[in-house]
């Protein structure tokens, strides 16, 4: 007898492999249906369905990211027959599932894994994982591109909030600023949580900083630009992907910068289908667009057919709504996708190139 985890499924395989040899693609959409991530699961269910449409079969496979879950993920994708998965919201369940997956063949698409340490294993395993959720490293190589190519005359400040993240980040940039040429003129860790920060706004001062890195949350980067406007001291502040949160209790002061993942829903190639989404009454936020660009790219892959999927996926470039998507080699994305931000009328834009 079946287990329990492939009996279900079963009765869909010969409609499945019907549809599929129609032309329709079958593609495994992974993300929490219940619990505590469940809002982000439905952001992923809602782009990837709007991207189907009515051509491709998706079939929703829940991810409660518990120790276990990955490997009947795996079964069930199996027994769907899917041709290529995408979603997999948590390192826990890609990890369990992709040994199996490599049995089928099944290429899987992260949107949201991060781990250095699991594409590491599925590069040594040759499991087939690819991601468009960008990997550890690449914030710190945005943060030192921009402060290399903008401010490289500028007086540059470190500061971090003591942190792993924080800490690390600003670590990783300074090394790499420091091999361009850039020497910080200041660098401190100061106590995240404060109501204010004039202390360190005057020691700022005093180094003669102009643009002050920040290793911190959005609400030590509000409160040093409220106490720094108070000074009179014109700096700019720059933070990172953490700064994409609720702007509360302090609101952030325009002219704020953020080196972060951009609002997707503005980016140019994305100007149609956000517009379709928000007629359906359907929000473009979160992994909405990520999933929709993740199915994208799976029916490019497919469409290739009968060349190897994974093959397919290590050599292509997709036009998705998220602009033009590339692997390279180590199945990452070849282009970094964080984006310098600036903030203004309440909301993070992604920044124009300076012209002087």
């Amino acid at each position: 007898m079946l287990p329990h985890s492939l009996r279900f499924a079963v009765p869909l395989v010969s409609a499945l492999l019907a549809a599929d040899a129609a032309g329709a693609a079958v593609i495994g959409v992974v993300a929490p249906q219940q619990g505590p991530y469940a809002a982000l699961g439905a952001q992923i269910f809602a782009g990837a369905r709007a991207a189907a449409g009515d051509s491709d079969q998706i079939i929703a496979v829940n991810e409660t990211c518990e120790q276990g879950n990955g490997t009947d993920v795996a079964d069930r994708l199996m027994a769907a027959n899917v041709a290529v998965a995408i979603g997999f919201l948590c390192v826990e369940t890609a990890a369990e599932a992709l040994p199996r997956l490599k049995m089928d063949n099944i290429p899987a698409i992260s949107v949201s894994v991060r781990s250095k340490i699991l594409m590491e294993d599925a590069q040594r395993y040759q499991w087939p994982f690819f991601r468009l959720a960008p990997v550890d490293g690449m914030e710190a190589k945005k943060l030192a591109e921009v402060i290399l190519s903008r401010w490289q005359n500028r007086p540059i400040a470190l500061v971090d909030d003591g942190t792993i993240y924080g800490r690390e980040l600003l670590s990783a940039v300074r090394q790499q600023i420091e091999a361009g040429g850039i020497k910080p003129v200041f660098t401190d860790t100061f106590r995240p949580g404060q109501e204010q920060q004039l202390a360190l706004v005057r020691r700022l001062v005093a180094a003669g900083a102009s643009h002050v890195i920040v290793g911190g949350d959005r609400t030590d980067v509000a409160v040093m630009a409220r106490d720094a406007a108070q000074e009179g001291a014109p700096f700019t502040f720059v933070g990172g992907d953490v700064m994409r949160a609720a702007d509360r209790p302090l609101p952030l002061a325009d002219g704020t910068l953020a080196v972060a993942l951009p609002p997707y829903a503005e980016l140019s190639a994305a100007t149609e289908v956000t517009a379709k989404l928000r007629s359906q009454g359907i929000e473009p936020e979160g992994y909405t667009l990520p999933a929709y660009a993740a199915v994208e790219t799976a029916r490019a892959a497919l469409s290739k057919a009968p060349q190897s999927l994974t093959e397919t996926l290590r050599t292509l470039t997709v036009e998705t709504v998220l602009g033009p998507l590339r692997f390279g080699a180590d199945h990452e994305l070849a282009e970094n996708p964080f984006r310098l931000q600036e903030w203004r009328s309440n909301a993070f834009h992604i920044a124009e190139p300076e012209t002087e």
